[in-house]
């Protein structure tokens, strides 16, 4: 499991007042902090698209390696903007909303109607009764046995590494976030349509000076490696055998922080690539902390230092897990489908 026995009585001794100032420390954004990591990660990236600019007179093998580590820096531009989401980045709401918008441009994702929808993750990750908004479409073991060949057909589709970790980003960031969501506000909708004009601007001014084919290729090329390397960190966060899910009452926020949430020990250089994103039950426990303090808060308490990692190698078997198992509390693969059938469970409509 997450913790061992020694952590789990810990942790539920715990009250909220208790783990609440453990972190609130963390929670104050620094200014000069939060300044380096835009020069060192704005900065680099723009001198990146340059080097693309000046290498197409050379060749598109020196072009595309180029983009593919722009695409490296793009999820740290990412990271910067989640951040500005959480209102954690700066102290300033006002700084947060014009770095969160700019660094939205960058990514092709509207500042206000993200942040929305990404409180709803927080406000709900680990918590079965309330899926389908900021997350990764996770069916029950019972819900897929139940459900219909189409439906079946659909799920696996999705959860297929080729659509899951490289059609499907290029679809969320490039077309999905283009359009509001029915349920949004005023503002987060106006978010989108601002959003949509200003990537307008961008892709011509770009155009302009790459043509719209040289453009667009280096654009696709720098979103899929941002995106892939985004949507599978983002699944390892939430997505592996002994994940946290909890249905109505149950659910526990904390909890669903320390066991919901991944500890994804990177070696240094993604760690970096990704804004420290891996100490991701740090995160959920408080999305207050700006990603530049969640490592020191992480190494602050036993409590913390409780939860198992996972390693990038031990990651990998992450992308085997398709469905919730709820009678043993652990995700497992499609073969666990055979163990169900043989014990007489429901083996759901054929139509």
């Amino acid at each position: 499991m997450m913790m061992d026995s020694a952590a789990a009585n810990g942790k539920s001794s715990t009250k909220v007042e208790e783990w609440r100032h453990l972190v609130v420390k963390f929670e104050k954004p620094s200014l000069g902090l939060a300044t380096w990591q835009l020069v060192n990660t704005l900065g680099p990236y723009a001198l990146l698209w340059y080097l693309m600019y000046l290498s197409l007179a050379w060749s598109w093998w020196i072009t595309l390696p180029l983009a593919a580590l722009a695409g490296a820096f793009l999820v740290r531009v990412f990271i910067i903007f989640h951040d500005c989401g959480h209102g954690s980045f700066f102290k300033s709401p006002r700084a947060n909303v014009i770095t969160g918008f700019f660094t939205g441009l960058l990514t092709l994702t509207p500042f206000h109607h993200w942040k929305w929808e990404h409180a709803i993750h927080h406000a709900t990750s680990g918590n079965l009764d309330k899926r389908g908004i900021g997350d990764i479409w996770t069916m029950t073991v019972e819900e897929y046995l139940a459900a219909s060949r189409a439906k079946r057909f659909s799920y696996r589709l999705s959860r297929n590494p080729v659509v899951l970790f490289l059609l499907a980003p290029l679809y969320l960031f490039v077309i999905h976030q283009r359009f509001p969501k029915p349920s949004a506000n005023a503002r987060e909708k106006r978010s989108v349509y601002w959003m949509n004009l200003a990537i307008l601007a961008m892709g011509v001014g770009m155009s302009l000076v790459f043509g719209w084919k040289t453009y667009l290729i280096l654009q696709m090329t720098v979103t899929l490696v941002a995106g892939a390397m985004g949507v599978w960190m983002f699944y390892v966060q939430h997505q592996f055998e002994d994940v946290y899910w909890e249905r109505g009452e149950e659910w526990d926020y904390f909890t669903a922080a320390l066991e919901g949430s991944s500890y994804y020990k990177l070696p240094k250089v993604l760690q970096w690539f990704s804004g420290n994103i891996g100490f991701h039950h740090i995160h959920h426990l408080s999305a207050r902390i700006p990603n530049y303090h969640l490592e020191k808060c992480h190494r602050s308490h036993p409590l913390f230092q409780s939860v198992k990692p996972i390693t990038l190698l031990s990651s990998l078997k992450c992308a085997a897990y398709r469905l919730w198992d709820e009678e043993n509390k652990q995700l497992v693969g499609y073969r666990h489908l055979k163990t169900y059938m043989k014990q007489g469970r429901m083996v759901g409509k054929q139509g």
